[in-house]
């Protein structure tokens, strides 16, 4: 068994995924009520916990590498710190190059998803953070092995998968998203090229969706014009 996971996204009517390029909210129509849909919604759902990938986490985490002088040998097997009943920050990390520098993010307890092929180093690191990890097999793309570990090992039921958009498509790809919450703001991107809230990397003609069908559940306008989506995954038989 694995968590229901929720890719749960802001976008610009374009598609695109970073707010600081989107067009201006239009006259009249506070910014910051805009931006506050976004947390309200996620708060909403009262998951266990939040995903994202490694680009993403180091933003928010913040943390300095540091010299772990004549680490020990350590077994690839998961390692649980100190929960403390907090929900779960997930970041898929596969390098090992996320710094934490303690053992939250937000207040969140961190919980790095790593590949068998990180340094001792990194391991005795998070252990002195107080963090969390479990192993995604060797290369650390094992996304199905890691998610049904983070249900049996920390409980989680229901996860909010929050990007970047390369992890969102990897995640689709893998089967893993159970519905899409999509926060369209009144706004434009507009440039080519510019990263999409799911951003499959992958061989070229392939196609992570195939199999999966979506059906609306929600449609609702917000205050400022923001349109809230919410869509299950359907996947074919077999």
């Amino acid at each position: 068994m694995r968590p229901h996971i929720i890719c749960h996204m802001g976008t610009s009517i374009d598609g695109r995924l970073h707010p600081s390029r989107f067009t201006k909210a239009a006259a009249g129509i506070p910014a910051d009520v805009l931006r506050g849909h976004y947390e309200r919604i996620h708060d909403g759902f009262n998951a266990d916990g939040w995903i994202i990938g490694r680009v993403t986490m180091n933003e928010m985490a913040k943390g300095t590498e540091r010299h772990i002088a004549n680490p020990p040998k350590l077994p690839r097997e998961a390692h649980l710190g100190n929960r403390d009943g907090r929900r779960l920050a997930v970041g898929i990390d596969p390098s090992g190059r996320v710094h934490f520098g303690k053992d939250n993010v937000g207040g969140d307890h961190a919980v790095a998803v790593l590949g068998e092929q990180v340094s001792d180093a990194h391991l005795a690191e998070l252990r002195e953070d107080g963090a969390s990890y479990v192993f995604a097999g060797r290369k650390g793309d094992d996304l199905p092995g890691a998610m049904a570990q983070l249900a049996s090992l920390f409980g989680a039921k229901t996860l909010l998968l929050e990007g970047g958009g390369g992890i969102n498509g990897a995640f689709l790809k893998h089967g893993l998203i159970d519905e899409f919450s999509t926060l369209i703001f009144p706004a434009v991107d507009g440039v080519a090229g510019s990263q999409s809230i799911v951003d499959y990397h992958g061989p070229e003609g392939d196609r992570p969706g195939a199999g999966q069908s979506l059906r609306l559940t929600h449609c609702e306008t917000l205050e400022g014009g923001m349109i809230w989506l919410r869509h299950a995954v359907e996947r074919a038989p077999g």
